[in-house]
């Protein structure tokens, strides 16, 4: 899973950092729209307050998180307006966070208890500070997916939303999640350039759940159900493909979305964990082994490109000739190579 992380063009004719910033917000803005959207039809099952709660708790370990890391290390937090002047810069800082608390908020039901959104964007958050292996230049573990899948294993009685529609009428319900992975498909498409990631997963979810329903008995259509719901088309669109952690190369994030369907698909078979929990710890392991091979490709770079030791040879002695390289000289009478008139060779002698 090489990232290819050299020098790339922009995508859709932008420069690499203006099309990350530009994706970035539409991404925010979209989720924010599907949010309300969600909490207004209705059909979102979570209280009203959870992304509100998300959203805030994200923010605030961001700022208190970032203020720390640079006073650590006596740098100017991030947060700050850029020297160059430049604005947005302070709310491009703050996206990635306000995006993972409204995630967190999303793909958790903690009834009328808002602590497990809480916790969830706390973990998620603090896993971009605390869970950065070296050489990789930034986070390499999923926000949203380290939140909520720690969430939901250790918390227990939280699960997760069964139906992100159930107030919405029956042909509304049909046509949300196309539209939300069309929405998907061309805004990666065409500022992230994530589209290969989205492709990977769902063409490898569709062959786990066929191999699934040859191998263990399950239902093909039970195990390809999933893929009709809500729940499914917001994982691909804003969980999965997220920049920030997943390769840059085009093969490499088709690996790693194959990667991230084939232990889904493993876990489920298995029974370690169901249907709606598999793709959020499938995904944190699929990053942490990303992130432990590039750490061990940095570290590699690094060793090779050390300077190699230089050869310090010894200065000779006032009157001493240094023999030249594979000769063998013999101490002449007299001199210290040994005792005189012995005529055992200089380094011999006893």
């Amino acid at each position: 899973m090489s990232d290819a992380e050299g020098a790339r063009t922009g995508v859709a004719g932008l420069p690499p950092a203006r099309a990350r910033r530009t994706g970035l917000r539409c991404l925010a803005g979209s989720l924010t729209l599907v949010t309300v959207l969600g909490h207004l039809v209705p059909g979102f099952e979570q209280p009203c307050l959870a992304p509100v709660a998300g959203a805030a708790t994200g923010v605030a370990a961001e700022f208190a998180l970032e203020s720390l890391d640079a006073w650590a290390y006596l740098r100017r937090p991030r947060y700050l307006r850029p020297r160059s002047g430049r604005r947005g810069g302070t709310l491009d800082f703050f996206l990635p966070s306000y995006v993972t608390g409204l995630l967190c908020a999303m793909f958790l039901y903690g009834g009328g208890r808002l602590s497990p959104v809480v916790m969830a964007t706390l973990v998620g958050v603090s896993g971009r500070y605390v869970l950065r292996f070296r050489g990789t230049g930034g986070p390499v573990l999923n926000p949203a997916a380290l939140g909520t899948a720690t969430v939901l294993l250790l918390w227990a009685g939280t699960p997760p939303p069964y139906r992100f529609a159930a107030g919405v009428p029956g042909p509304f319900d049909v046509v949300a999640p196309p539209v939300v992975l069309g929405l998907g498909v061309a805004l990666h498409a065409g500022l992230t350039g994530r589209l290969p990631v989205l492709a990977g997963w769902a063409g490898g979810f569709a062959a786990q759940a066929v191999a699934r329903g040859c191998l263990s008995g399950v239902s093909v259509m039970d195990a390809l159900l999933p893929m009709t719901g809500p729940a499914f088309a917001l994982y691909t669109v804003y969980v999965v493909a997220d920049p920030e952690t997943t390769p840059a190369g085009r093969r490499a994030q088709v690996v790693f979305g194959v990667a991230t369907a084939a232990v889904h698909g493993l876990l489920v078979a298995l029974g370690v964990l169901g249907v709606a929990h598999g793709p959020f710890l499938a995904l944190v392991a699929v990053c942490a082994c990303r992130g432990a091979l590039l750490a061990v490709r940095a570290r590699r770079r690094r060793r090779a490109a050390r300077p190699s030791a230089p050869l310090i040879v010894p200065a000779a002695s006032p009157g001493v000739a240094v023999p030249a390289e594979g000769a063998v000289s013999l101490a002449a009478p007299g001199s210290a190579g040994g005792p005189a008139g012995s005529g055992v060779p200089a380094g011999r002698g006893g």
